[in-house]
Order: structure tokens, then C-alpha cells, then sequence
């Protein structure tokens, strides 16, 4: 692993720059654009997002997560501040976004609202201990370490719920093992 997209961006790699881009961008937008009120804003938070990617590149350890996950957590935890900066604050929309496929918008809310209930009702057929970690790390954010101190439950046991959870998830939403929904988040 030690010749990772991050590890090349920490030895000052200029190529793996656009490579990371390249790999993790569609990820990165897909993230930005569910939080996002509009276009303008979506891409000023994925230049942020990569802009803090390169700045931790170095801080990136492979035993603990994959880069997929470093990169996602960079980006869930820049999404969080924009939130929180966006709630102090009146929003304005891009008359551009009012305007152009009013249609499409509602279409794809409600094909997100769609699939969430699809996810929420796969949730509920999990094992009780699959469901709290997996709760505790996707609706409050904690890290499999703060799941185990939170619950007194080893790190090692905790990581595994979480993983049984994710594959028995996909398997409910009948995606298979090559599908990218979940991919990376258990890895």
C-alpha cells in the first residue's frame, strides 16, 4: 500500500494529484451534491474537500482505514462545517438552480426517497449489535474506536458488526460484492 494515491501526494507526487481526482472525484461530487443546496456551492466544497486532502495526505495510516474512507471522512467532516456555517446564515439559492429542471429535482428526490426507505427497511432486519454500530457510526459520526469506548465492545468486534452489517445490507438491496454503493466503507 505504500504506493497509495495519498502516501504519492504526501512525498509531493504531482502526478498522483490528478490521479486522485481522477479516482476518488465521482465519489467526492456524489457526497457534495446530496448535501448541497445548488451547483455553485457543491463545487466550492469539493475544491475544499480536495484542498484538505492534500493538506492530510501525510496524516493518511493504511492499518486504519482504506483511502476511501480517509478521503470520505475528510469530506463528511467538511460537509459538517458548511452545514453548520450555512445554518448561521440565511441561504440563498442560485437563480440558475430555481430555474433550469424544476421536474428533475423532484424526480431525484424522489427516487432519494425512494431508495432511503428501501435502506431503512433493510436496516431493521440486522442483528441488534449490527444496528447499533452501524447507527453509531453513520448517524452520529463515530469512529469504530469511539463505538468501542462508547459500548465497552472491542475494537476488533465492533469493526466486524460493522462490516457484517454493511454486506448484509447489500445483500437485502440486492447489490453484489462488485457494486460501488458500499464499497470502501468496509474495506
Amino acid at each position: 500500500m505504500s504506493n497509495s494515491i495519498l502516501r504519492r501526494i504526501a512525498a509531493k507526487d504531482k502526478s498522483a494529484v490528478e490521479e486522485c481526482i481522477n479516482v476518488y472525484g465521482g465519489l467526492v461530487w456524489s457526497l457534495v451534491r446530496k448535501m448541497c443546496s445548488n451547483k455553485e456551492e457543491a463545487e466550492d466544497v469539493v475544491q475544499e474537500i480536495f484542498i484538505d486532502i492534500w493538506k492530510n495526505a501525510e496524516r493518511f495510516n493504511e492499518t486504519q482505514a482504506s483511502e476511501v474512507t480517509f478521503i470520505a471522512m475528510i469530506a463528511r467532516r467538511r460537509l459538517i462545517d458548511r452545514l453548520r456555517k450555512n445554518k448561521r446564515q440565511i441561504p440563498v439559492e442560485a437563480i440558475e438552480d430555481l430555474i433550469t429542471e424544476p421536474s428533475k429535482s423532484f424526480s431525484d428526490q424522489m427516487h432519494n426517497s425512494i431508495e432511503a426507505k428501501k435502506v431503512l427497511e433493510a436496516f431493521t432486519l440486522l442483528r441488534p449489535e449490527q444496528k447499533k454500530v452501524l447507527q453509531l457510526s453513520i448517524f452520529h459520526g463515530l469512529s469504530h474506536q469511539e463505538i468501542s469506548d462508547l459500548t465497552g465492545m472491542p475494537i476488533g468486534t465492533v469493526k466486524s458488526h460493522a462490516r457484517r452489517g454493511l454486506m448484509k445490507v447489500r445483500e437485502i438491496l440486492g447489490f453484489d460484492k462488485n457494486d460501488d454503493l458500499l464499497k470502501g466503507v468496509e474495506e
